[in-house]
């Protein structure tokens, strides 16, 4: 019997109807735009116009309050046509902008918020160090209370969106607090003295990440939104972006196998289309297969949010699709013979960009680990693990 939890509402079908058209109308033929690292600002403010960078923002801000699951399915299609655009997106819904929601006072959400929503302030996270990424109780970033004002100094680094965002969500230790307990967070303006991007890298999926530094940011108490003791509640905010990633790498596998489809229909070879030789329908099979074990996986633990997805639905998610996106995009470039390798063939944009999955949000051994010691903990020696699809 069909789980009915598992069937689209016809409000998401619409959702996702209005945000393919717009995909494949407009952001299909700009994609090779922004593989050099510019930022891509028009498909942004389309988004806007359809209320999209407003889904995951509550309606007293001019949002619509959807779901984690409404956002990984709007995610899925952008990242069917463009990885970077994708990437943009899931800055504006995801983390950051749940953070903000939940947890910054009534005065910041009020003048945050709404302008997120048409797409006039853009944001992000700042959580990867030099020195730590995953490793987030020996960050060193350090913000110092100092009665009505707050100072930060530090290094972040593979930050996205550093030229473009106004507003950085930044995991900080707190009035050097030690270990993870130590953690809180901290709103900080780009224009606020002291902040400066200090590093360029250009990725292989055409996005540019950077380093930045904050030396001496000064800024009012208020924007440290979560003190000591915040980082279960930074890190349960997080987990929507483990059902977020694995969301663009459900996207780019899906592109590159209605890619491959495409291709093995029209091309001939010994006198018969590609798709009729039974080697590659045996890839096509296996492709599709892992494509619809990796969507049960991940619509699963979006259905969990409430508000924040369930940890472990989210990392087993997370690792399976993230290896799954890289086996199908690989094979899909494999059907496509040498013109899979060239940037005629939108193939090649899927299997760059779907790279990033296993390396951000979490990467795959940690999450791993993670998933390996709470079936350590739960496991039932006489019972075993019951047959309910929950841990």
């Amino acid at each position: 019997m069909t789980n009915p939890k598992l069937q689209l509402t016809s409000e998401q079908r619409a959702l996702v109807g209005t945000v393919r058209e717009l995909a494949r109308d407009k952001f299909q033929g700009r994609a090779m735009d922004y593989l050099d690292g510019t930022f891509p600002m028009q498909n942004m403010k389309d988004l806007a116009d359809i209320g999209v960078l407003g889904m995951s923002i509550p309606e007293q801000y001019g949002g619509s309050d959807m779901s984690v699951f409404d956002t990984a399915l709007v995610i899925e299609e952008v990242s069917k046509v463009c990885y970077v655009t994708a990437m943009a997106l899931m800055g504006e819904v995801g983390v950051q902008v749940r953070v903000i929601s939940n947890f910054a006072p009534e005065s910041m959400k009020q003048d945050i918020l709404p302008k997120v929503c048409t797409g006039e302030a853009l944001l992000a996270v700042c959580m990867t160090e030099p020195h730590a990424g995953t490793d987030v109780p020996n960050y060193k970033t350090n913000t110092t209370i100092k009665g009505d004002r707050a100072v930060v100094n530090g290094v972040k680094t593979l930050i996205s969106r550093a030229d473009e965002a106004e507003w950085f969500v930044v995991f900080s230790r707190i009035d050097n607090q030690p270990g993870r307990d130590g953690i809180g967070c901290v709103l900080v303006n780009r224009h606020t003295p002291g902040f400066e991007v200090t590093a360029r890298y250009h990725t292989m999926g055409g996005e540019n990440l950077a380093e930045i530094r904050f030396e001496n940011c000064e800024v009012p108490v208020e924007n440290v939104i979560l003190r000591e003791g915040g980082f279960k509640k930074l890190l349960s905010a997080f987990n929507t972006q483990r059902c977020l990633n694995p969301s663009v790498s459900l996207g780019l596998a899906e592109g590159a196998f209605e890619a491959a489809i495409k291709y093995v229909r029209e091309r001939t070879i010994f006198g018969k289309t590609v798709g009729q030789f039974q080697g590659i329908r045996w890839k096509l099979a296996e492709m599709y297969r892992d494509i619809e074990a990796g969507r049960s996986l991940l619509y699963r633990a979006c259905l969990t949010a409430n508000p924040f997805p369930n940890p472990h639905e989210a990392a087993i998610a997370k690792m399976f699709v993230n290896e799954m996106a890289i086996r199908v995009t690989s094979e899909a470039l494999q059907v496509h013979g040498g013109y899979g390798f060239t940037d005629e063939y939108p193939v090649s944009r899927f299997y760059r960009g779907v790279r990033y999955g296993t390396l951000g949000g979490g990467a795959t051994e940690t999450l791993k680990d993670l998933v390996g010691k709470k079936l350590m903990e739960d496991f039932d020696p006489v019972d075993g693990f019951l047959s309910q699809g929950t841990f």
